[in-house]
């Protein structure tokens, strides 16, 4: 029997604000919406900057003046504009101007003049040079005198040659939102994410975790490079050198696969599978993959998958740079042909598939929950879409570990074959479209396009529409997917696939025959498209494409497999998630909804478990694991 992964809930937050209920999509195409539309989200970056606070349905500024819903929009409309999606990297990542390093050096005495200072004697190094005489100045400090060169590290400062960034929406700061202990910001952001994404489903977690088995749950999220900022292991790595202490905090929760280990140890309680696929800016969709296939083979009903990465620190932005991928402030202003950038440059600092010169990061994190056709019915759970498969492929031999190479023909050819398959030829060709990966460097608008339209030709697909959200949010890493995949659930809700909005011309080099690339939204109706394609190309040749199907279609194949009858009252059932989700997106929205964290909660130790030799049964799950198993090699023992 068939299996399929059913999109039921979606969160988490990213440059254009809160995922859930497409609060960020609305964001990038808020000037056509309607302006009560318009409105909630207005309020909700309102709300999640700490520009306006709510109480008892009514709005307060920072004076505690009571504001309606159209003076917030009208009072912090343009702060909100200039503050969320790209823009110049601001204080809350870290001052650019005031970049701190070091400069190695040595001090030469001068001419029968030996070095002398003064320093704390707790400041002494453990290993004094034999060449230094001390002499005690009291109260705990000494005199040094030498007349050897000294090798010292100068502290200097300088401005970022990358400016620009995705950043979450200024003021918002998930830590202040939870008691989070100095976690890395990446794992912040998890915490708010994963709640988001379980507030946008309406169904409580506590019955999902009544009508499953708690191996029949499994959580598969992380990002691409760790935690890298000062929480994590960045801090770790530089303490030293800094003459700062290494705290207990910074190994463990450094590495690639905590956010995974987080939803399940402070979230979701979840005893059942657990980790990361990493696949530098394409992990998003291993992990995607992981979670598809578990559930078509039945072995999971429920599957949160998802990402998290903060890739804006001046570490990690300075190690892209020295490999010529960042737009750096200097060629952006070449590209423009003018002596200094503006703000609105900044914003128009990552233009795909136009004449660019770099990407430019950003910071996401982003979840969805997966489950498998049959408890989507049973629950009423709300439908988003489905997932029917993901690939992915490398590139074979290189000459550059980070050049493109063929693996997506690969994995998005067999995206498009697959939905053929499905859907039949007609919809492939007129009723999809394609989220790039769409990086705004000189070479992903040359080699991607290709991809891009060579498949179009192979499947005759004559005008292939492509969106290209980085324009807007930046790459961030390898919850890049995770950004379009929760971007493309809101074309279904409103009908607008978002235009490339920071690009005036497609470059020349850009192959473009079968393709339809452009600034304006792309007006499709709700019902305009059946399928939706992901394409994630990473560095090392990690290429993933997936599709992702309608609601509508979903919906069509669900009622095929399990009848009218059946559907009618799955549709009665989803009233009551429908309402509840719609409460907490109000919640939300007014700044009042916290992130679920249960530290220390419900916590279980070997005495607690029944075990027996047919099942272990845990305490606060309804359901037993089975160690029943089947022999998988039955035609072999």
């Amino acid at each position: 029997m068939s299996h399929l992964p059913v999109i039921v809930g979606f969160g988490g937050v990213n440059a254009s604000g809160r995922a859930s209920f497409h609060h960020s999509y609305r964001r990038q195409v808020i000037d056509q919406l309607s302006e009560d539309t318009s409105q909630q989200t207005w309020l909700s970056l309102a709300t999640m900057m700490g520009l306006t606070k709510s109480e008892n349905g009514q709005f307060f500024d920072a004076q505690n003046q009571p504001l309606s819903a159209r003076e917030v929009v009208s009072l912090f409309g343009d702060y909100i504009r200039n503050n969320t999606q790209i823009r110049r990297i601001n204080h809350e990542a870290f001052d650019v101007n005031n970049v701190p390093h070091h400069v190695a050096s040595k001090l030469a005495p001068t001419e029968n003049s030996p070095h002398q200072f003064i320093i704390r004697q707790r400041h002494m190094p453990e290993h004094v040079p034999s060449s230094w005489q001390l002499q005690d100045l009291g109260n705990g400090y000494l005199q040094i005198t030498t007349a050897e060169p000294l090798d010292v590290m100068l502290y200097d400062y300088r401005s970022a040659p990358v400016q620009s960034g995705g950043q979450l929406p200024t003021g918002f700061l998930p830590g202040e939102l939870y008691q989070s202990r100095n976690h890395p910001r990446a794992l912040q952001m998890t915490v708010f994410g994963a709640s988001d994404c379980l507030g946008s489903m309406g169904i409580d977690w506590s019955l999902i975790r009544g009508r499953v088995a708690p191996d029949q749950i499994a959580v598969y999220a992380g990002n691409s490079i760790g935690q890298l900022d000062d929480h994590g292991f960045g801090g770790m790595l530089k303490s030293h050198y800094m003459g700062k202490r290494v705290t207990s905090k910074q190994m463990p929760l450094g590495y690639g696969q905590m956010p995974a280990d987080f939803i399940n140890a402070y979230v979701l309680g979840s005893v059942g599978s657990t980790g990361t696929s990493l696949g530098a800016c394409a992990s998003f969709l291993y992990n995607l993959q992981m979670a598809v296939r578990d559930i078509r083979s039945g072995v999971k009903k429920v599957v949160m998958v998802g990402g998290s990465d903060t890739p804006i620190t001046p570490e990690i932005i300075e190690g892209f740079r020295a490999m010529g991928a960042l737009a750096e402030d200097k060629n952006l202003r070449d590209l423009d042909g003018i002596a200094e950038l503006t703000e609105e440059q900044y914003r128009r600092a990552c233009r795909p598939f136009s004449t660019n010169c770099g990407f430019t990061v950003g910071e996401s994190a982003q979840f969805i929950m997966l489950m498998a056709d049959d408890l989507a019915v049973e629950l009423g759970a709300q439908v988003f879409g489905s997932v029917p498969d993901v690939f992915v492929n490398a590139d074979g031999h290189k000459k550059s570990i980070s050049a493109p190479g063929i693996g997506n023909y690969l994995t998005l050819g067999k995206a498009a074959g697959l939905v053929k398959a499905i859907l039949g030829e007609k919809a492939l060709r007129h009723r999809t479209f394609v989220h790039a990966h769409g990086t705004s460097t000189p070479q992903n608008r040359v080699t991607e396009s290709h991809v891009l339209n060579e498949i179009a030709k192979a499947f005759k697909i004559p005008s292939w529409k492509v969106a290209a959200i980085k324009c807007y949010l930046g790459h961030s890493q390898g919850t890049a997917a995770g950004d379009q995949l929760t971007n493309a659930l809101g074309v279904w809700a409103y009908g607008l696939i978002p235009g490339i909005g920071t690009i005036d011309h497609v470059a020349d080099d850009v192959h473009s025959s079968n393709l339809m690339i452009r600034a304006e939204h792309h007006h499709v109706g709700t019902d305009g498209m059946d399928a939706i394609f992901l394409n994630s190309k990473g560095f090392g040749g990690n290429n993933a494409s997936t599709a992702v199907l309608s609601p509508e279609v979903t919906m069509q194949m669900l009622s095929k497999k399990h009848g009218g009858k059946v559907i009618d009252a799955m549709r009665s059932r989803q009233e009551q998630a429908i309402e509840k989700a719609s409460a907490y997106d109000q919640e939300a929205t007014k700044g009042t909804a916290r992130p679920l964290y249960l530290f220390g909660q419900n916590v279980l130790e070997g005495e607690d478990l029944a075990i027996s030799e047919n099942a272990i049964t845990l305490p606060g799950f309804e359901n037993p694991v089975s160690l029943e198993l089947e022999n998988p090699f039955g035609d072999m023992v």
